[in-house]
C-alpha cells in the first residue's frame, strides 16, 4: 500500500506536523483523506472575514485546491464532516454545502463544537474522497 502526502502549491502551511491531505493507494482507486480546514489569511494568524458564509465559501475552495493537487475534485467526495462554532449557522453553511456537492451527494456530518485553533473561526471542514485509478 503506498501513501502520498499533498501539499498544494500556495497552501496554509501547517501549524505541527501533519500533512493537508494523504492519498491512500488501496488496489483499483485511491483514498483522499483532507486535514479539517479553516478560512484563515495565507499569514495562517487571520481569519479571512467574521462571516460564516464567507468562511465556508473560502474553506471549500481551499478543499477543492487539495483535492485538485492528488487528482480529485469536489465530485469525488464521499463523506464530509462539518464543525460549526454555533449551530444557528447550520442552514447559511447547509446551502453552501449542498451547492458544493450537488452531484457527488456525499454523507455528511455536520456538529457544533466549542471552538476551533484560531479564534474567530466559525467552521471547519473535513472531507474524504474516492478516485479510480
Amino acid at each position: 500500500m503506498k501513501i502520498e502526502n499533498i501539499y498544494p502549491e500556495n497552501n496554509q502551511k501547517a501549524r505541527g506536523t501533519y500533512s493537508p491531505a494523504k492519498k491512500i493507494d488501496i488496489g483499483n482507486c485511491y483514498l483522499i483523506f483532507v486535514s479539517g480546514r479553516q478560512a484563515r489569511k495565507n499569514s495562517n494568524h487571520e481569519i479571512i472575514a467574521e462571516d460564516v458564509e464567507v468562511q465556508a465559501e473560502e474553506v471549500f475552495e481551499n478543499i477543492e485546491t487539495i483535492l485538485n493537487a492528488a487528482g480529485a475534485t469536489m465530485d469525488n467526495v464521499v463523506k464530509a464532516v462539518i464543525y460549526l462554532t454555533d449551530m444557528n449557522n447550520f442552514d447559511k453553511v447547509c446551502k453552501i454545502r449542498d451547492k458544493w456537492f450537488e452531484k457527488s451527494k456525499p454523507v455528511s456530518t455536520m456538529v457544533e463544537i466549542s471552538g476551533t485553533t484560531r479564534k474567530g473561526t466559525k467552521v471547519e471542514i473535513e472531507v474524504t474522497a474516492m478516485i479510480e485509478k
